[in-house]
């Protein structure tokens, strides 16, 4: 029996494209508490973080309390907006979701910094629960980049890690992924610079199967479709030619034995904060 091999997605700005939810929750946030709201550059690059932390970094000035406060009225400003008018799935996404959902060697997870009740107000407005074998929250975990979030996927899963695969759009999905040992795999659509995300990028979720297989060593089935219709497979040049230039070149080198270079990363308990949700 082949082996099952787990594919763990972030969320907002990597499946969803929720920039204008946010931008839009964190305006009524700050009016709430009579405070300008940072612009928004600033505002899409914490996003990923969960919310202390992430209002920690947008108004580092302000007391703890008024942070606090900050948190409160997000929450409260994002449940109120609708869902499907401003946070839609990026092109491509329920297709690809579709592919990978028929592969039987394939299972799919999420790590995301929204809350539970966030997320699942997602997941239904876009009928997206079918796909996911195990869906984790910032409600219960540390912030990302903090690797409990993927360390529960395993775990749920049962895949070991040399056989995961996290997707994400943001430095802190890429950290998050290296501190749990697994393969980082960046979308460059996303809130981070696709220069910020390392040697693995694709630009378009077609390019998804065939990055994959090239990490992975063999073809899926979810793959299949796109070698019919161009008469070549993943691994070959042609199919090659279809991912970025920077993943082509990365990956044109002669193999090497993987080495983990990080530095161990030591978590303190009290990074962990009861409904430290995210801005998404």
């Amino acid at each position: 029996m082949t082996p099952r091999h787990l594919v763990i997605f972030d969320v907002d700005g990597t499946l969803i494209d929720s920039q204008n939810h946010i931008v839009a929750a964190m305006q009524g946030a700050f009016d709430a508490c009579a405070l300008s709201m940072p612009d928004r550059a600033a505002v899409l690059g914490i996003v990923g973080l969960s919310l202390p932390q992430a209002m920690a970094q947008l108004v580092p000035e302000q007391p703890e309390d008024m942070r606090d406060a900050l948190v409160a009225a997000y929450k409260t400003s994002f449940m109120g907006l609708s869902v499907s008018d401003l946070a839609p799935l990026y092109p491509g996404a329920r297709a690809m979701l579709d592919r990978l959902a028929a592969d039987p060697s394939v299972v799919m997870a999420l790590a995301t910094g929204k809350s539970r009740r966030g997320l699942d107000r997602m997941l239904g407005a876009h009928d997206l629960g079918k796909y996911f074998a195990t869906t984790h929250v910032a409600d219960d975990h540390p912030s990302k980049p903090h690797p409990s979030m993927i360390q529960a996927c395993l775990r749920d899963t049962g895949v070991g890690p040399d056989r995961a695969i996290m997707v994400g759009d943001t430095t802190f999905d890429m950290n998050m992924a290296r501190a749990a040992g697994v393969t980082a795999l960046g979308v460059s659509w996303g809130y981070h610079a696709a220069t910020l995300l390392g040697s693995r990028v694709i630009d378009q979720f077609d390019q998804l199967p065939a990055a994959l297989a090239d990490i992975w060593g063999f073809e899926l089935a979810c793959a299949v479709g796109s070698r019919n219709a161009s008469g070549t497979g993943p691994r070959s040049r042609q199919s090659m030619a279809a991912l970025p230039s920077r993943w082509t070149v990365a990956r044109s080198r002669p193999p090497r034995k993987r080495r983990w270079f990080c530095q161990p990363v030591h978590w303190p308990r009290s990074s962990r904060r009861n409904g430290a949700t995210s801005p998404r």
